[in-house]
């Protein structure tokens, strides 16, 4: 597989595990997502947050119309507004991978850090970490939802590619 097929194939397995998160989240009642739990972004609600903000800032940075947004923000408190917006986020994230190409994914991206200096990695790496990082927050949440007696979520990629063969 290509790189360009790669991450459109993320950017979609992507959503897919998302909506199972957001499908179990959905259960529970707003006092449990913000409970105290031992993760980096202390709280179901925050971690989902953040990784929010995580992929507006990151997207707003490949589409350079960056946005300053720090790390910890709560940007929706509410869960069924914070469903919603992280569908269309989920949404445009597919969209700039289906119009990604080659030369694109060649490139590199500067960028200014929120918490550093100015950097400028190549674009596959941007694009790789983005997935990665939200696969590294997904497994907190689902810790934390299991402890939150949801039963535990079946949202590896070789799962998506199964339900969606490729």
């Amino acid at each position: 597989m290509d790189g360009v097929a790669y991450f459109q194939r993320m950017a979609r397995y992507n959503s897919w595990a998302n909506g199972h998160v957001l499908d179990a989240c959905a259960g529970l009642e707003p006092r449990i997502l913000d409970a105290k739990r031992a993760a980096f972004f202390p709280s179901i609600l925050k971690t989902l947050n953040h990784i929010l903000v995580a992929d507006r800032l990151w997207l707003g940075r490949l589409v350079g119309v960056p946005e300053k947004i720090a790390l910890d923000t709560i940007l929706f408190d509410d869960f069924t507004k914070f469903r919603a917006a992280r569908e269309a986020q989920d949404a445009k994230i597919i969209v700039f991978a289906d119009q990604l190409d080659a030369q694109t994914l060649s490139g590199d991206l500067s960028y200014q850090s929120m918490l550093a200096g100015a950097y400028t990695l190549p674009q596959e790496i941007v694009l790789a970490h983005i997935f990665n990082h939200q696969t590294n927050h997904r497994g907190q949440l689902h810790s934390m939802l299991v402890e939150a007696g949801v039963a535990p979520l079946s949202i590896d990629l070789v799962y998506y590619y199964l339900e969606a063969k490729g």
